[in-house]
């Protein structure tokens, strides 16, 4: 929840008052709507398991019962994977596809009214492995990639009155297995030399609210990396 929680702070900051689904971070929720409570804005939290297809409803609906109406819908869920490609099965391919890609897929359609009447926009979060081949993490970088399409053919298919698109962020939150030493060596490689935080998507996400004229867009916040290492390579960059 560290990446959702930079985003909704900031959405806070400007005047949003928040939905926030969990499955189980309870108590990274509850902080949050604490967070949020302190900064004189209000924060509805519902439980919800987005793997499965009545989470998305569940969500919308707590939206809509909350405030009646939907500005902003971020999709940020997402399920991470090492397992190796020629070792994932069917179960594990439908897990990870069913939260990464089905999920935004179903929560955006569920809300399709509320956006509408809102004039609102959605901002699905993807990742460099939408770009790229991660075979450390090859059913998910499969999932994004989907979901990168899916972003665009939600643009076409809510226009005019909804705006999609998507965030894929670089390195700005390591992983909890990360590797130190690898981590450094990463940022050294970038184009800018430099890690990212969650900041920097949360003020992405802000630049995409406030731009009434970019829809179907998938925007990199990587330092550059997209454009490749500023050293030799080294093979896999999925950091």
């Amino acid at each position: 929840m560290r990446l959702g929680r930079a985003v909704s702070l900031r959405l806070v900051e400007e005047g949003f008052d928040l939905v926030v689904s969990w499955r189980s971070s309870q108590e990274p929720a509850r902080s949050l709507q604490e967070e949020v409570a302190a900064l004189g804005r209000r924060c509805t939290l519902v439980q919800a398991d987005l793997a499965e297809p009545g989470g998305a409803e569940t969500v919308v609906a707590a939206a809509r019962d909350a405030f009646g109406r939907l500005d902003l819908l971020v999709n940020s869920a997402a399920g991470f994977d090492t397992t190796p490609l020629l070792e994932v099965d069917a179960q594990l391919w439908d897990d990870i596809l069913a939260v990464n890609t089905r999920a935004p897929h179903l929560t955006v359609r569920a809300a399709a009214d509320l956006l509408r009447a809102a004039g609102g926009s959605v901002v699905n979060i993807t990742d460099l492995s939408a770009f790229q081949a991660w075979t450390r993490y090859p059913v998910h970088a499969v999932s994004k990639a989907a979901l990168a399409h899916l972003t665009r053919v939600q643009a076409r298919a809510l226009a005019p009155q909804v705006r999609v698109n998507a965030i894929a962020p670089g390195a700005v939150l390591p992983p909890d297995d990360h590797d130190e030493e690898a981590w450094e060596t990463l940022a050294e490689r970038t184009p800018l030399q430099a890690l990212g935080t969650p900041e920097d998507v949360a003020r992405t996400v802000l630049f995409l609210v406030d731009s009434p004229y970019v829809t179907g867009q998938v925007i990199p916040v990587d330092g550059g990396r997209l454009l490749g290492p500023s050293g030799p390579p080294t093979g896999d960059e999925a950091g």
